[in-house]
């Protein structure tokens, strides 16, 4: 009789944090399988303190201990974060302070200072950066008198961060770092004349590490906190949640496509193989970060389902499918705000923006909760579709697919309205991207998955996935966006 054949199956703990929420998730992958289990969620609140808004860092860290120990036993662990902001260490390794949050208003007009030196477009030519007032770079120049900049030795990016405290040994992620306005998109390496002359000290930053390479093994204290048995490595991987959930874009051979990674951001655009740094992508505002392989991530920063989040808060949390009902019944495109506009970026009073924006344009102005709500995803869709239009433009890349990635394909009218606006055929899926990207870097550096194409199969063979067909024509979402271009 012939011995049955062993597959094997590993386990990967991905942390991924986002901007409101943390989740410490368990992939166990396969030759052909891979699935994804949460072992922990915990929330992110963001304090304000007298000197500003600040991450609560000492919680995130203490959610992904619990995580850990939830999880149990894995062969590896995966941290990703959003981007830009970052922790000071002082000689000792120790915190001074809490990061910054990169809402704080700490960088107003900070950007003019910093052109004044390096202008807006020499600026870009050399890193490729779209602008962004939270843009480390600008961070730093904000920093520049501080105390807590002036007693640092190390500075480490938030997933950075916590790799330290698990492991003990300092790294920065190459995804991550291509958002800090710091690094060269051609050369991949740090764009040192740039930060000479603005008199940034690249010596704080610790040395750069790729997706795949070893991030160190869990400290002995934290296998005691965590009840694990050693050696558990850490692996690097995307940490830019970015990064990963481009990684995890179910795409199959062949295929021309888009993204949209949804959630507090819409991130929308391309992955190319090299940067597009012309002067038409900088009026453009694209952006040119570091991906999984040597890509470029050609992108577009959207402010995404945070409009929805802060009128839900403003609301008191109302129940989200029957909102999402009845605005599907509101008459579509009755008034759109652009979505990618920095007055909405700080918290509060969120409907009350939106209707100031839309009457100041002098669009009707929505009332209903229903209403504001088919605002923000109309406005939505009519910023991913500006998105993708400009960039298969400036890149000159066309595209036939849309993949819409991350916690908004679970909103099924905002993904059809996507289709309908990009008149293109939307796929969507996985929800859990970003961690799944993380989880399958993971498993590639430990031989388990193959190239990336191989990783995208898998994904598109193992993960639930939704296809949404463009309806009727877009004339209707080109008036939009004329009313909104006319202004």
């Amino acid at each position: 009789m012939t011995a049955p054949i062993s597959v094997q199956v590993k386990s990967y703990a991905a942390v991924d944090l986002g901007a409101s929420s943390g989740r410490v998730m368990v992939g166990r992958v396969g030759p052909d399988s891979l699935g994804l289990t949460e072992a922990h969620r915990f929330p992110n609140r963001p304090v304000r303190t007298p000197e500003g808004l600040r991450w609560d860092i000492l919680a995130l860290y203490a959610g992904v201990l619990d995580g850990l120990r939830t999880a149990g036993q894995v062969d590896s662990v995966g941290i990703d974060s959003w981007a830009v902001d970052y922790g000071l260490l002082d000689a000792d390794g120790a915190l001074l302070g809490n990061p910054v949050h990169y809402r704080d208003t700490r960088t107003e007009g900070v950007a003019e200072k910093v052109w004044a030196t390096v202008p807006a477009d020499e600026l870009y030519a050399r890193t490729g950066l779209q602008y962004a007032p939270f843009n480390t770079l600008y961070q730093l120049a904000a920093a520049r008198e501080s105390a807590q900049l002036a007693h640092a030795e190390r500075l480490l990016l938030i997933p950075d961060l916590l790799t330290y405290w698990l492991t003990g040994e300092a790294g920065t992620e190459l995804t991550n770092a291509s958002t800090t306005q710091l690094i060269d998109p051609r050369t991949r390496e740090w764009a040192t004349d740039v930060a000479s002359r603005l008199g940034i000290d690249l010596g704080l930053f610790a040395p750069l590490r790729r997706p795949g390479d070893p991030a160190g093994l869990l400290r002995p204290e934290v296998l005691e906190e965590t009840g694990l048995t050693g050696p558990v490595p850490v692996t690097t991987v995307g940490s830019h949640d970015t990064a990963s959930a481009v990684a995890a874009v179910p795409a199959t051979g062949g295929e021309r496509f888009a993204y949209i990674c949804t959630g507090t951001w819409s991130l929308a655009g391309l992955e190319l193989d090299a940067p597009v740094l012309t002067e038409a992508g900088r009026a453009a505002n694209f952006t040119n970060e570091l991906g999984l392989d040597g890509t470029v991530r050609y992108l577009r920063n959207i402010m995404g389902l945070w409009l929805l989040q802060e009128c839900l808060r403003a609301w008191g949390d109302p129940e989200l499918t029957e909102l999402l009902r009845a605005a599907a019944d509101v008459p579509p495109l009755r008034s759109v705000v652009d979505a990618g506009d920095a007055a909405f970026l700080a918290p509060g009073r969120m409907p009350a923006r939106i209707a100031d924006a839309c009457r100041d344009s002098g669009q009707p102005v929505p009332e209903s909760p229903a209403e504001i709500t088919r605002c923000i995803l109309d406005s939505l869709a009519l910023a991913h579709r500006r998105a993708i239009t400009e960039a298969q433009a400036l890149a000159d890349h066309p595209v036939d697919t849309v993949h819409i990635v991350g916690g908004g394909t679970r909103n099924a009218l905002l993904c059809q309205l996507t289709a309908d606006a990009c008149g293109l055929p939307v796929v969507a899926g996985p929800a859990e991207a970003a961690a799944l990207g993380n989880v399958l870097v993971q498993a590639r550096a430990d031989g388990l998955v193959g190239d990336r194409t191989a990783m995208r199969q898998l994904l598109a063979r193992t993960q639930p996935l939704e296809r949404y067909e463009p309806r009727g024509h877009t004339a209707a979402w080109r008036a939009a966006e004329a009313r909104l271009t006319a202004r």
